[in-house]
């Protein structure tokens, strides 16, 4: 068997679709053993048959979701070598979001990777780290968003959760990242799924350095394993825009007003969906 990923054992979440269903196949042509999470089953098992993946349908945002996923696919799989924490929702919009919502958004964007990371993390440390698996360590693929990099126009709860998310992989990073884990965050624009169809007029905006097919992220990452960068960038665009963001925060904030004014004068956008 041949392929990056030859002989390891990959699980996906968010895989009925989009990003995670991509991720899913990619990993099996490399070589994987893969189980695929989702909470539609009926979509997630046939993408798992179209794949060649084993489907765990479940909450990957709850511990016990977590938990559960975990157990299973260590029983089918022997052990856990890649996690592509991908599963991820776009809900509510400003300051009338409700606490709700807000409370949603962020156990799946956020708490589902800490919950990963607090049961995963340990397998792969030795003892020596504190942990109780081999010492192997592993490698967890965060699907965050360009958004966590530099903020999505009228999606204040997506924005703030993607930040979060791309905050705490870094954490991860700088914490186990000498320890033989390996954590990596993919953030792109535009993808051609249903979060990008139900945008609205952000449609275009999202699409202006051009909306990828998920393959072509999935792709970005397989180019990643070159170096194991952390930042995983799809749209390369990206990297100028973080640093603009950083190095000239008012001008970039200036001219996000400026998007956000073109934006206001279209239709409002449609609630997100999950991706």
């Amino acid at each position: 068997m041949s392929g990056v990923l030859a002989g390891q054992g990959v699980v996906v979440t968010g895989a009925a679709g989009g990003i995670g269903r991509a991720l899913a196949a990619r990993a099996v042509r490399e070589g994987a053993r893969v189980v695929v999470n989702d909470l539609d089953a009926e979509r997630l098992a046939a993408t798992a048959a179209e794949v060649g993946a084993t489907a765990v349908p479940g909450d990957c945002a709850s511990d016990e979701g977590v938990r559960a996923l975990l157990d299973a696919a260590s029983a089918e799989l022997g052990r856990v070598d890649c996690f592509f924490a991908n599963a991820g929702i776009d809900a509510g919009a400003g300051l009338e979001t409700d606490d709700a919502t807000w409370a949603r958004v962020h156990e799946v964007n956020v708490m589902s990777h800490v919950r990963t990371a607090r049961h995963l993390v340990p397998r792969w440390l030795g003892p020596e780290d504190g942990g109780t698996g081999d010492g192997r360590g592993g490698r967890l693929v965060v699907t965050a968003s360009a958004a966590g990099l530099l903020t999505m126009i009228g999606a204040a709860p997506y924005s703030v959760t993607k930040h979060g998310a791309v905050a705490f992989a870094e954490w991860l990073s700088v914490t186990y990242g000498d320890r033989g884990v390996t954590v990596q965050a993919i953030c792109p624009q535009g993808v051609r799924t249903r979060m990008l169809e139900q945008a609205g007029p952000l449609t275009a905006l999202l699409s202006h350095d051009a909306a990828l097919d998920p393959d072509d992220v999935a792709q970005a990452w397989v180019d990643s394993l070159a170096d194991d960068r952390f930042l995983v960038l799809p749209h390369p665009e990206v990297a100028g825009y973080y640093a603009a963001r950083a190095t000239q925060t008012d001008r970039w904030l200036a001219g996000m007003r400026k998007l956000r004014r073109l934006v206001d004068r279209t239709p409002t956008a449609s609630p997100g969906a999950d991706s």
